[in-house]
């Protein structure tokens, strides 16, 4: 499984490498909206990994009149990911809604076994090799050797999750340069849509000690393969804008 699982970070990371959305300016979201879309391929792309054969899987669905994306995950893992490029600034500001069914008994951020979320938005940042150390240097590329690409850098996850505390941000146990913040934990408030925003230039700096460089890629993810678990998640509309 950990083999499997650091696959997953490399293919994540190969799969916000090709035409990115440029956009540095206004108030306009700069990754499709779910509720305007008529398919799901309109700025958004399945996100499948090596050696998982079972898949997460996503649709368009009406909630109390909005459409929203359905996600169900059973001892499986997959994702939608949309591509951007961005400048992230002096602030970057993520919004979305999201609700889910349950949350995982076996979850836990602080383990390779409990590496699942019902729900977690994933934002990767361009590599940075002068902020690398020697041996993450080589490994990103013996990748890169066998991929033929230069690889993204770290990553925040914000994710549902089963007891680490909201506001907490911990390191991935698969891999540091992903960072995970608790933006929701436990029970509370399954079952109902709840709104989160945060500032990525903010929680990039308090990850990881400096500022971001260029945004890369966003993507949403609901997967079970570690835990075995099953769960349902609905997302409402990702909106990526810079603040005046």
């Amino acid at each position: 499984m950990n083999n499997t699982r650091q696959n997953l970070v490399a293919t994540i990371a190969l799969m916000f490498l090709a035409t990115t959305i440029q956009a540095d300016t206004g108030k306009t979201s700069l990754v499709n909206a779910f509720s305007t879309m008529t398919s799901l391929d309109e700025g958004w792309e399945p996100l499948k990994f090596p050696n998982i054969d079972r898949h997460s899987r996503y649709l368009l669905t009406d909630d109390n009149g909005e459409q929203v994306v359905k996600a169900t995950t059973e001892n499986s893992a997959s994702g939608l990911i949309a591509r951007v490029s961005v400048e992230p600034g002096d602030s970057l500001i993520l919004r979305w809604r999201w609700k889910v069914s349950n949350v995982y008994e076996q979850g836990n951020a602080r383990t390779k076994q409990g590496d699942d979320y019902p729900a977690r938005i994933y934002v990767a940042f361009e590599f940075e090799p002068d902020e690398a150390g020697f041996f993450e240097r080589a490994k990103r590329k013996t990748v890169e050797v066998v991929f033929g690409e230069e690889l993204p850098g770290n990553a925040l996850n914000y994710i549902w999750a089963n007891r680490l505390p909201v506001g907490e941000i911990v390191a991935n146990p698969f891999t540091d340069t992903t960072m995970m913040v608790a933006v929701n934990s436990g029970a509370t408030n399954t079952g109902e849509w709840v709104t989160v925003e945060r500032d990525i230039v903010a929680d990039y700096r308090k990850a990881f000690g400096r500022k971001p460089p260029k945004l890369v890629g966003v993507a949403i993810m609901s997967d079970s393969d570690n835990t075995g678990a099953s769960a349902t998640a609905w997302y409402g509309d990702v909106s990526l804008v810079k603040p005046d």
